[in-house]
């Protein structure tokens, strides 16, 4: 098994893994630090010309800052996002995590189909056993058929 090389998958022990991620340039903490400096600084600017006698410019403050706070929000939950795939003995798991809930499939080696969805760039679909996964979201579409050879390539020589 060590001597296969993945592009995708890190091997350890016994097992391998695929970890495919969403692409994100901030952590949701970061992301809640850059909301708060931007609610001081906007309500700060909306305080002080309300202070100045312009009444409409702090309500209209505070609904910039809840739109930007829903907006937030919505990429919050989904930064996260990702799949986990590994094969282990005999028996392969996929776990899909999509705005915090989790799915989880696991087949028998022996009885897994890994094939494109429908065309060659598109899902790859992972069935067996009467169930069925889509995974390869995170990868790009031009390399999702990379992946599919890689996992059906670790499922054979496993």
């Amino acid at each position: 098994m060590s001597k296969l090389v993945y592009r995708f998958a890190t091997v350890s022990g016994q097992g391998i893994h695929w970890l495919l991620k969403r692409n994100c340039s901030i952590t949701p903490a970061q992301l809640g630090g850059l909301y708060a400096s931007i609610c001081v600084v906007s309500l700060g600017i909306g305080t002080f010309f309300w202070l100045q006698g312009a009444k409409l410019i702090l309500p209209f403050a505070w609904l910039e800052v809840l739109v930007v706070g829903i907006a937030f929000l919505a990429y919050s939950r989904h930064a996260t996002d990702g799949e986990r795939i590994s094969l282990q003995d005999d028996r392969l798991v996929v776990e899909l995590e999509s705005a915090g809930r989790l799915q989880r499939a696991e087949f028998r080696r022996e009885w897994v189909r890994v094939e494109p969805k429908t065309g060659d760039h598109s899902l790859i679909e992972v069935s067996g056993q009467g169930r069925c996964v889509e995974v390869g979201r995170y990868v790009r579409p031009d390399l999702r058929p990379v992946l599919a050879r890689e996992i059906r390539m670790a499922l054979r020589g496993a």
